[in-house]
C-alpha cells in the first residue's frame, strides 16, 4: 500500500496593525496571477520557525518577528494534486531591506486590508488563506512554544 505524504509547508500572517502582507505571484498550474501570505515548504533540516521567517525574507524582503501560531490546517487541492499540511504563523514586520532581491516567482508585494484582500478573494491562491486571516481577526492566535524542534 503506498504511503500518504502531504507535503509540509509553513505560511505567514504578517500584520501591522491595520494592513496584511500578501504577494502576488503566478499560479504554475493554472498561469493565473494570485495573492498569497508569504509561504513555502521546508528545507531539509529546517525547523517550522526557521522556514516561516525564511520565506517571508526571500519573497518580501522584510524581517519579521514570529509572534503566534494561527494554526496547523491541511489542504487538498482538487484534480488530485498532493495535499499540503501546513503551519501558519503570526507575525510583525521589523525591518524592510529594500535591496534585498526576492523570489522570482513574486510578481509584486502588497500591503492591504482586510476589505481591499475580501475585494480580491477570487484570487486567492487558496481558501488556506482567507481562513488565516479570519482566525487571526477571530484571535485564534497559540503560543510559540506550541511547536517544538527536535
Amino acid at each position: 500500500m503506498k504511503r500518504w505524504t502531504p507535503r509540509a509547508t509553513v505560511a505567514t500572517v504578517v500584520f501591522d496593525g491595520s494592513r496584511y502582507l500578501l504577494v502576488e505571484e503566478r499560479d504554475k498550474a493554472t498561469g493565473e496571477l494570485v495573492f498569497n501570505q508569504p509561504a513555502g515548504h521546508l528545507e531539509p533540516g529546517e525547523g517550522l520557525a526557521a522556514a516561516a521567517r525564511r520565506e517571508v525574507r526571500e519573497e518580501t524582503a522584510w524581517e519579521v518577528v514570529l509572534t503566534g501560531v494561527i494554526g496547523v490546517s491541511l489542504y487538498t487541492p482538487p484534480a488530485g494534486a498532493p495535499s499540503f499540511l501546513r503551519t501558519t504563523f503570526l507575525a510583525s514586520p521589523v525591518t524592510h531591506r529594500a535591496s534585498d532581491e526576492i523570489d522570482a516567482d513574486i510578481t509584486a508585494v502588497h500591503w492591504l486590508r482586510y476589505e481591499e484582500i475580501l475585494e480580491r478573494s477570487a484570487k486567492l491562491r487558496s481558501p488556506l488563506v482567507l481562513a488565516a486571516l479570519e482566525r487571526h481577526r477571530a484571535g485564534a492566535i497559540h503560543p510559540l512554544d506550541l511547536l517544538f524542534d527536535s
